[in-house]
């Protein structure tokens, strides 16, 4: 699965890093583009996840996109078994892959190989009952500190999966797998993009001024029209769910718009600190465009290099 020389492309949201996938892609050919982000995975939700436009699809294959339908609740395991059978195809074609994305969890299981948890709905319907996510958290600091430690305790979803694989497989949701601070060594070039805090906070801001130009709260308001609605996990996605809360609970726009801005800083802020704790990352400033784009692409020709000697 790992000989052709794949590297992961990661950075937290805003930085550029798709548009530099798309555009090493361009320029070498027999690429194609493996999405790495937890909400592109949901049909219909395109303005507010950012997903690449139908003619970017056109032009450079990418995979991992359009796979769930809103209404579901995807989860990891799912999206662990796509991303093996479209690297596999990638590989059968005689291409090279650039993941990219930003979720962290979502990157780290597909290249390092977690051990993924069983899942118990049962236990998990008693554990939905109890709608405080804090009082959740403190019961899960009690089983599982670790994962506790790991996650904000009104992250309601990582709570709630977390403390149903404790309490149904009897073993901690930390237990499983390397663990997210294991870093073996893996068969993908690993290379970050970062840039200063106040420029990803400026182009958070200009990128929610755009999505709502393009017509995102409209997307919003088709998405909840449709049969089934949103499902649990997609009304948590960035923007979305402040919009719902415009939408449903009757908040000013500018005030969702503000708690999105700040919810989404607030993210990056954690894909930052997440990233940067993985020794195997490359570091590269993104300030300079055009200098990343050369960067990332002797990264590419340089990981082929070193798939064809170990072939």
């Amino acid at each position: 699965m790992i000989g052709a020389g794949h590297i992961a492309l990661i950075g937290p949201t805003a930085s550029g890093k798709s548009s530099v996938a798309l555009e090493v892609a361009r320029r070498l050919g027999s690429v194609e583009l493996l999405s790495i982000d937890s909400m592109q995975v949901y049909r219909e939700m395109d303005i507010g996840t950012a997903k690449p436009s139908p003619a970017e699809q056109t032009e450079v294959p990418h995979h991992l996109i359009d796979l769930a339908d809103p209404a579901d609740d995807f989860h990891l395991g799912l999206f662990l078994e796509a991303f093996d059978a479209a690297l596999a195809g990638v590989e059968e074609r005689g291409n090279s892959a650039i993941l990219v994305g930003g979720t962290g969890l979502y990157l780290q299981t597909v290249v390092d190989r977690f051990e993924l948890p069983g899942r118990f709905p049962e236990v998990r319907d008693a554990i939905e009952a109890e709608p405080d996510t804090r009082a959740l958290h403190a019961r899960l600091a009690a089983l599982d500190p670790v994962a506790a430690g790991r996650m904000e305790p009104n992250n309601r979803r990582r709570v709630v999966r977390a403390l149903e694989v404790a309490e149904g497989s009897g073993r901690p949701f930390s237990s499983f797998g390397p663990g997210v601070d294991a870093y073996p060594e893996i068969g993908f070039s690993l290379v970050g993009i970062r840039l200063p805090r106040p420029v990803i906070d400026q182009r958070i801001d200009a990128r929610y001024e755009q999505q709502m130009a393009d017509g995102f709260l409209g997307e919003v308001e088709a998405l909840i029209a449709r049969p089934g609605g949103l499902g649990t996990t997609a009304r948590q996605a960035l923007g979305y769910r402040e919009l719902l809360g415009h939408i449903e609970d009757d908040v000013a726009l500018p005030e969702a718009l503000r708690q999105a801005r700040f919810r989404t800083r607030r993210f990056a802020r954690r894909q930052e600190r997440w990233f940067r704790r993985d020794p195997r990352i490359r570091w590269l400033d993104a300030e300079n465009p055009v200098a990343i784009i050369d960067e990332v692409l002797r990264d590419c020709e340089r990981a082929r290099s070193q798939a064809k000697g170990r072939s």
